[in-house]
């Protein structure tokens, strides 16, 4: 590992590492908002609702074939990361061989499988009549483009892993200014609508892809994408599907619920899709923020995990006062401004109300979501496997009788308040595991109160 990296990891003070670390990652995903943002922004100009719930509806599919990035990308990239702590350095090579042609196997995996079954597909996202055209064109698209998303988020956190925070953060960038830019040109030059705003997405995906190929390729000591080191072995396949999965099972919950509500909202109407929609956009920004702080520091908790566990706990701690303190400053900003920020996409006085009354309650959440993340991310970083099993089914498996429940008895409020709750049992399943595991992850605890 080159030393600017080992000092990241190693000897730096945790303030100054984790801001190393998760810095560049929380400028990367905020850019991935902005760019999903000014996304339903240009969609919205074109005056079309129908076109608003089709970008809505298609979420689901998006998190599916992104969750095969993160299954093979945060499942090698958290072995990648101890393997450093304990300077196995081929074995690295080994897992970034195996992360980046698995990812394409996968994608072309999806491609053939879904392009068959399309009509199926956008029948089951919940496209209504006026809105199903909009939806298939987008969704034939991210079909087609599948191994190049998933190549994408694969490589983000592969290049991730070794420490290259800045790079990881550079490939990000790069994808959202190519999607905004082709954005731009393919809504008010070419007219293509959301065929256009699909395509804008693939192309910009591959983009960044061949950016973090030649990273790896030509830049960094102790990764590659060479085909001569790939390797399947059982203690490869083991460890990275050990924490790959989980990551796959929670995205894929996180799609399925995101499906389930939207078959929920339909019922209050297109108008109901649509300013959830525009909201959770909205929303996506602090929530990303705060997911890159959490995911930013998983690769230096996993390398202190196999080095140093006492710095390992300094950085949670750390990181915890961090995200209660961006918590508190996105909640006071959003309450003084959540009218102005959904008239930015509709002049509709209703669709305005039901927008900012969803984006102020699921707001609630913020800090607990936040910390949902981080009790994930150190389960990943730790290899606790069945930890992070748990994490990954438990929002969904609540989410879907309190959505039921809360519908039946309190109509679209209910709906609105059942993702509160959900983040709320979460977090609370979270706290008790990591609390159970503590002696597990942070031996030299007794070190700290002598």
């Amino acid at each position: 590992m080159d030393e600017q990296n080992l000092h990241y990891f190693d000897k730096a003070p945790v303030a100054k590492a984790v801001a190393h670390f998760a810095v560049p990652m929380m400028l990367g995903t905020s850019m991935s908002v902005i760019y999903s943002i000014l996304n339903a922004y240009f969609l919205g100009t074109l005056g079309n609702t129908a076109m608003l719930t089709a970008l809505a509806l298609t979420l689901p599919l998006f998190a599916a074939i992104m969750a095969l990035g993160n299954l093979i990308g945060i499942g090698g990239g958290t072995f990648i990361s101890r393997l450093l702590g304990e300077k196995k350095y081929d074995e690295a090579k080994q897992v970034s061989s195996f992360a980046f042609y698995s990812s394409l196997v996968l994608g072309l995996i999806v491609m053939a499988v879904g392009l068959p079954l399309i009509d199926p597909i956008v029948h089951g996202l919940g496209a209504t009549p006026d809105s199903f055209g909009f939806t298939k064109d987008y969704v034939t698209i991210m079909l087609i483009g599948s191994p190049f998303v998933v190549l994408f988020f694969s490589l983000e956190n592969i290049v991730r892993s070794e420490g290259a925070a800045t790079a990881s953060m550079a490939g990000m960038i790069l994808s959202v200014a190519v999607n905004i830019i082709l954005d731009a040109l393919v809504i008010f030059v070419f007219r293509w609508g959301v065929i256009g705003v699909a395509s804008a997405t693939v192309v910009s995906n591959l983009v960044a892809s061949a950016f973090y190929a030649f990273h790896i390729g030509f830049k960094s000591p102790f990764l590659t994408v060479s085909p001569r080191w790939f390797k399947a072995t059982k203690d490869i396949l083991s460890n990275v599907f050990k924490i790959g999965v989980p990551v796959f099972i929670m995205s894929i919950f996180l799609g399925a619920m995101s499906l389930v509500f939207n078959h929920f909202l339909v019922e209050y109407g297109d108008q109901a899709v649509a300013a959830y929609g525009i909201s959770s956009r909205l929303l996506q920004f602090p929530e990303f923020v705060l997911m890159g702080l959490c995911e930013g520091v998983v690769p230096l908790i996993a390398f202190s995990y196999t080095a140093n566990k006492l710095r390992m706990k300094h950085t949670i701690g750390f990181t915890i006062k961090t995200i209660a303190a961006l918590a508190v400053a996105f909640g006071v900003a959003v309450y003084l401004i959540s009218d102005n920020l959904i008239g930015l996409f509709t002049n509709d006085p209703q669709l305005i109300e039901m927008g900012s009354y969803i984006l102020h309650v699921t707001f609630l959440s913020l800090f607990i979501t936040g910390m949902t993340t981080l009790f994930t991310g150190i389960f990943q970083a730790t290899a606790q496997g069945t930890a992070a099993f748990i994490m990954s089914v438990i929002q969904g498996i609540t989410l879907i009788p309190v959505l039921y429940l809360a519908n039946r008895m309190n109509g679209f409020h209910g709906v609105v308040w059942s993702l509160v709750i959900a983040d709320a049992v979460a977090f609370l399943v979270g706290a008790v595991m990591l609390y159970v595991l503590r002696n597990k992850l942070q031996p030299e605890l007794d070190q700290l109160v002598q």
